[in-house]
């Protein structure tokens, strides 16, 4: 186990430092280097209040990333994050194009699930007080000071009420029951809160406390515990462990996306992209382009300026 927390101690939440540290964290793979090389480049640009900058990847593609290391950001090999019981292989069903995660303690896994223990695991290898987590396909677009997500001693805990209670959420609901069963929360207790976005921060200690309940509850590594569930968010755990276990202490709620995103659809136009920043919210200083949509990232380039 992980666990620097000793029994008792995950709801014992104290007040960050006057001047807390922050990370910003991003999991990434090969086919979104050029993504997160754009990103790296708007971040050094545009945001401050941050020590350092994570890149947590595959171990086959830790050399590629290497390239956009510099003073403050360190690519980080998944072999140092996860369990070594826990193997990826190509994927035989998909011709070989995709990778899976195999072990006798959970479910075969995606990158995509992969990606999600990776950034849960850094905070048992992180320094800083607070993780700010950032996709690799976003671009900041404007200036940011990570001070907006701290006041008061606090963690500003996105959150956005009730929407699971509305029509079309069927995916994240299960991933909120998941998340519920993983931290030992009464099943008849549904959360209709969703605290999945991009842009968002957590307190490192509180991972950890987190994981250190998850194994504790039930009785073997928290990494088999989720890959044995399969389907679930890191976001979805987190939030309604400091909700619902911890009773919101060390965070305050805040539901403005500071990231606005292009979630499904086609590839944007050239005037689509214009209206689409031009449609940016106040708050809002990062754009998100699905990679899977296929955006060209030289006219992201071109469009905000660095081309």
């Amino acid at each position: 186990m992980n666990s620097r927390f000793v029994p008792g101690a995950a709801t014992e939440v104290q007040r960050l430092p006057q001047a807390p540290t922050a990370a910003v964290v991003t999991a990434s793979y090969a086919p979104d280097f050029e993504r997160c090389r754009l990103l790296c480049e708007t971040m050094d640009r545009q945001l401050s209040g941050v020590a350092r900058h994570y890149i947590l990847v595959e171990h086959r593609d830790v050399a590629l990333f290497r390239q956009l290391e510099n003073a403050r950001r360190i690519v980080v090999d998944e072999r140092d994050l996860l369990p070594r019981w826990l193997h990826v292989v190509d994927d035989p069903l998909s011709l070989f194009r995709r990778r899976v995660w195999l072990s006798l303690k959970t479910q075969p896994l995606r990158g995509w699930h992969v990606q999600q223990l990776r950034r849960i695991a850094i905070a048992a290898h992180a320094a800083e007080d607070v993780l700010i987590f950032c996709d690799s396909d976003v671009a900041f677009h404007k200036p940011f000071d990570a001070n907006a997500f701290w006041r008061d001693g606090k963690v500003r805990l996105f959150r956005r009420d009730g929407v699971l209670a509305n029509d079309g959420h069927d995916e994240h609901r299960l991933w909120s029951r998941n998340a519920g069963a993983a931290l030992g929360i009464d099943a008849s207790k549904i959360s209709a809160h969703d605290y999945i976005s991009t842009l968002i921060a957590w307190r490192r200690e509180t991972v950890t406390a987190m994981c250190d309940r998850i194994e504790k509850l039930h009785g073997r590594d928290w990494v088999a515990v989720l890959g044995s569930a399969r389907r679930y968010s890191e976001c979805m755990i987190y939030g309604r462990y400091v909700d619902e276990v911890l009773e919101g202490a060390g965070h305050f709620h805040g539901s403005e996306e500071f990231c606005r995103v292009h979630w499904t659809g086609e590839a944007l136009s050239d005037d689509d992209f214009r209206r689409f920043v031009a449609a940016m919210a106040p708050e809002q200083v990062a754009i998100g382009m699905q990679s899977f949509i296929g955006t060209d990232i030289g006219r992201i380039r071109r469009l905000i300026g660095l081309a």
